[in-house]
């Protein structure tokens, strides 16, 4: 089942025509041409070709066409490949383009032609990190930004996980222009990992003193088959290569690194790698912490100042002293400690805000900087004018200014601390993967001669790894020895432990709990299936669902829109103070008519929040994508997510889905006097090219009938697969037809009367009856029996009491189709469909109102999957089948599927929670904060409560979505008695 998870690769390279052959150990290229300064070189784009060469007959001939090539102007890298003859060439198209280079080829001797690659295999993906943003105008802002860059397919920026993923065409733009044009819109971009850095490593070199010693150790790893790309970063003593696994790995870079020089280098993993995600994010914890901190320094005694030691009488008097004329000790203390407040600790709301208006897309931190400015110039006007005047009595606001910053300061502590929260599934999956693993040393016939313990993440390919008990599996891989239990649940949900032997397969991350295990690594670093189910988790949480697009759309106008109620306000209240259309008691004794209008203008402009209405989707789809792979089920982003909670039909596939998937010949009926061993014989030959489970049932039966493991079976011709009916195939010069009745229809093979009321027969009990025609003449029907999976029949009256319907859809015959049909309680079946029948089937669904999910396993159920507004793939599927899905079920089990449908139904009931608190926030608290209830009550917002209220808006939204990690799936399901499937 470990190998089915490697599909889940969304994101592999595409090797393509890059995968060549050992290079030839020739000097490198210099890092830039000849005369261009480093500056230069980064931002110059570098273009990869390959070339066809022709004419080369040796190694020789290799060296020669590297050489001519290598010596043009501009040229970063040059490969010759002399087994596939192709040559792949890395330049700067500034200094030397393609026909200079194939011309350089010909003139060493040999025919060149430039080889062009379809475009899709190009495309790459990069992942940045991008701090500072704010609300969902500001990942809109970044978005449109990358959009806009020539060269990029597709951007998704995520503001709660604070990334973008960016898919490029890397002959058109590169990662630093990308990286650029985030930094462009004013937020700072850092790059996480791009579509090259599939396996990347940094390494941390001590003993270099020089430049030039950097310079030898880069030439001495770009000399090593495998390695893709070498950056050094001399200031660090870091070296960052990009390699493939399958060549070379890290142990081999420590080893060149610390051979080079008369070993007087040392190389190890450079300290942090792999932590990246948290350190990033604790270190923002830790900011907005210690900026909290540093503004109640100075905003407690401000608060002290302007409303508990004013009611004390002696120090009041104090307080109210005079300094010049009229302005007073306390408003001068109070002006001294609000404005590093001010203009210090609250720059990050400047500098927001600055960014904000210059790219016409307003934010929070445009009315913070706006709320806390007006309190503070009001009341710097209002100490100038008492300390200027003999009988003006001021009442300055600096109090507003301080408390406002420092209450969303905290506000701003606890949401990031509550978001990465939100992110706690990925960083439980990072974790599984244990620090240190025993490597084994094997000789020549395969004894272990030496073990030795090293850091886990210098695993390479093909390395023998010792697994004792308790231990975590380090890496993904084939056991060569040994034989024991492996608890899988921390990967797929699954709690039963799973036996292994010689010959099984394990995966990184998972926990040996007796006996031990030697296993052979196939998939290491990030072609691991704990690697690929990460980044399949983060690509989830990337992707915006459809409901998102409300939040996008009223964030545009939101920020203009309470700028001008808060306008408004203050000038509705200042024109009604002036002509007196209300009491002059209602004015407080400490201030006049215009700083009331002043206080509810302040109030309206901080209580807004668009905060809380951008993280209302993406923090719930974080934590019920992280929740579903905790339980072994995928969820591949918001919009599967979001159509999942309105399904309200399933269609089943049958073989592999409602049953085992593992089908046995249980019944064979010979019409001639053939030797049964023989008849399979031909009959497994005519399979064993099949795809279809109920040919490899054919061809395992046939295998124990001649008791050999590989058996080789007669020559096959002229094989045609025909889907959903069979197979075609010449065998020993016979022409062989194996299927099901329409197969022999449609090849004009009569039916005796013996064979159809065979098949009747095995239809009435479930069975799959295939018949073999040879020479168009009926010699024998085959009886297959596939069982049901454990609580299939359950699982479908549980999606019934769900009002969703069931229906199956099978390519089976239509007598088997019922009879399972039947068992498990499914009223509508339609059988002998071809693929792209099931797919019109879901059509004609999705057009009569449905919204349909289709259930499958199979490369035949992958345009069903597709057509389905939520495709889900049994785990332990096809590779085709699970790519094509949109959610896939891990542990391959049914009420998985109910699990999936409620898990996504209570995120969306929590989205639509967080959307009623975010808007009927707002629509209460601006009223209010405006001074609706004012003449009824005197009741009024301060504008510090205001801003707490808002910073606290923010926090309860995420909180809410927290409340999504103490999911449990429905208690129907925990009275199953979910059997484990054992098929030998």
């Amino acid at each position: 089942m470990g190998s089915k998870f490697l599909a889940l690769a969304c994101l592999r390279k595409n090797e393509g025509s890059g995968n060549l052959s050992p290079r030839s150990h020739y000097p490198s290229m210099p890092r830039y041409p000849k005369g261009v300064t480093e500056e230069e070189g980064s931002n110059s784009v570098l273009l990869k070709e390959v070339f066809s060469v022709t004419g080369m007959t040796c190694s020789a001939c290799a060296a020669s066409v590297e050489k001519a090539v290598k010596r043009l102007p501009g040229i970063r890298q040059a490969v010759v490949d002399l087994l596939n003859n192709r040559a792949q060439v890395l330049f700067y198209p500034s200094f030397v383009n393609e026909e200079s280079i194939r011309e350089a080829i010909e003139d060493a001797g040999f025919q060149a032609a430039l080889v062009r690659e379809d475009n899709e295999t190009s495309i790459q993906i990069c992942r940045i990190r991008i701090q500072g943003m704010t609300c969902t105008s500001c990942s809109s802002t970044v978005e449109s930004a990358l959009q806009a860059i020539q060269g990029v397919v597709k951007a998704r920026v995520a503001l709660a996980t604070e990334e973008a993923e960016v898919h490029y065409t890397p002959n058109v733009v590169t990662y630093n222009q990308i990286l650029e044009g985030v930094e462009n819109t004013g937020f700072q971009a850092t790059l996480i990992s791009t579509g090259e850095d599939m396996s990347r490593i940094d390494l941390q070199v001590e003993g270099v003193r020089t430049g030039r010693s950097m310079r030898i150790i880069e030439s001495s790893l770009q000399a090593l088959p495998g390695v893709e790309d070498v950056e050094t970063h001399p200031l660090l003593n870091k070296v960052s290569l990009s390699y493939k696994p399958d060549l070379t790995g890290p142990r081999n870079f420590i080893n060149v690194i610390q051979e080079t020089g008369s070993r007087r280098f040392k190389a190890k993993i450079f300290p942090g790698e792999g932590g990246k995600r948290n350190s990033h994010r604790r270190e923002e914890i830790k900011q907005y912490y210690r900026s909290f901190l540093w503004s109640l320094v100075f905003t407690i005694p401000v608060f002290l100042t302007s409303m508990v030691f004013m009611y004390i009488p002696g120090i009041k008097h104090g307080l109210d002293a005079k300094v010049v004329k009229m302005l007073t000790v306390g408003e001068i203390i109070r002006w001294v400690l609000s404005t590093p407040v001010q203009f210090v600790i609250g720059r990050r709301f400047y500098s927001g805000a600055y960014k904000a208006l210059r790219l016409g897309s307003p934010n929070m931190d445009v009315l913070i900087a706006l709320g806390t400015n007006t309190a503070y110039f009001y009341s710097v006007y209002s100490v100038l004018r008492a300390a200027t005047s003999d009988g003006f009595k001021g009442t300055d606001f600096f109090e507003t200014s301080a408390m406002l910053i420092s209450f969303i300061l905290l506000g701003k502590y606890l949401e990031v601390l509550a978001k990465g929260k939100t992110s706690d599934a990925i960083a439980k999956l990072m974790n599984l993967t244990p620090d240190t693993a025993i490597l084994l040393t094997l000789d020549s016939e395969g004894n272990v001669v030496g073990e030795e313990e090293i850091d886990s993440r210098l695993i390479q390919k093909n390395d023998v790894i010792k697994i004792i008990p308790g231990a975590k599996v380090a890496s993904d891989g084939l056991v060569i020895w040994g034989q024991s239990h492996v608890n899988e649940s921390m990967i797929t949900g699954e709690a039963r432990p799973v036996a292994k032997r010689k010959g099984d397969t394990v995966i990184g991350g998972t926990v040996n709990e007796n006996g031990v295990l030697h296993i052979k690594a196939t998939w290491v670093g990030s072609e691991s299936a704990l690697a690929q189910i990460v980044r399949l988790v983060e690509s989830a949480q990337m992707a915006k669902a459809p409901v998102q697009k409300f939040a996008d759309r009223i964030s545009k106008y939101f920020v203009p829109m309470v700028i001008l109620m808060s306008f408004s306000t203050w000038l509705a209240w200042f024109i009604a103070g002036k002509i007196r259309a209300y009491p002059k008691s209602w004015i407080p004794s400490s201030m006049d008519s215009f700083q009331l209008a002043l206080q509810f203008g302040i109030s309206v402009m901080v209580i807004a929040c668009p905060c809380a209405l951008g993280l209302a989707t993406p923090t719930a789809v974080m934590v019920g994508t992280g929740v579903g792979a905790s339980q072994g089920i995928l969820i591949k982003g918001g919009q599967a997510l979001e159509n999942a909670h309105k399904v309200n039909c399933v269609v089943f596939d049958k073989t592999g889905t409602l049953t085992i998937g593992k089908p046995v010949v249980v019944n064979t009926k010979l019409f001639t006097n053939m030797v049964l061993r023989e008849f399979y014989e031909l009959v497994a030959a005519a399979e064993v090219n099949s795809e279809h489970p109920l040919a490899k049932a054919v061809v395992e039966y046939a295998k124990r009938l001649r008791d050999e493991e590989n058996p080789i079976w007669p020559e096959v011709r002229d094989f045609v697969s025909i889907a959903g009916h069979g197979v075609k195939a010449m065998v020993r010069n016979k022409e062989i037809l194996v299927g099901n009745k329409t197969l022999m229809v449609d090849h004009n093979v009569a039916l005796p009367v013996d064979a159809e009321e065979i098949l009747a027969e095995a239809e009435a009990m479930a069975q799959t009856g295939i018949i073999v025609s040879i020479n168009r003449e009926v010699v024998g029907v085959l009886a297959v029996s596939d069982p049901l999976k454990p609580a299939a029949q359950e699982v479908i009256s549980i999606l019934k009491s769900m009002k969703v319907r069931s229906i199956m859809v099978t390519g089976d015959n239509w007598g088997t189709a019922n009879s399972i049909a039947k068992e498990v309680g499914i009223e509508t079946v339609i059988a002998e469909a071809k693929p792209e029948q099931k797919a019109e089937q879901v059509k004609d669904l999705q057009a009569s109102g449905h919204k349909v999910a289709m259930v499958g396993d199979g490369i035949n159920d992958s345009p069903a999957l597709v057509a389905a507004d939520v495709g889900m793939a049994i785990g332990a599927g096809t590779d085709i089948a699970i790519e094509a899905a949109d959610i896939v079920l891990m542990k391959s089990n049914l009420e998985d599927v109910i699990t999936a449908i409620d898990l996504s139904r209570k995120t969306f009931s929590r989205i639509r929670l967080n959307y009623i608190w975010a808007l009927g926030y707002n629509l209460l608290g601006i009223p209010i904060a405006a001074g609706a209830l004012f003449p009824s009550t005197r009741f009024r917002l301060p504008p510090w409560v205001a801003g707490a209220a808002m910073a606290a808006s923010s926090v309860s939204v995420v909180c809410c979505s927290l409340l999504l990690k103490y999911y449990r799936r429905p208690k129907k399901l925990n009275n199953l008695e979910i059997r484990g499937i054992s098929i030998e």
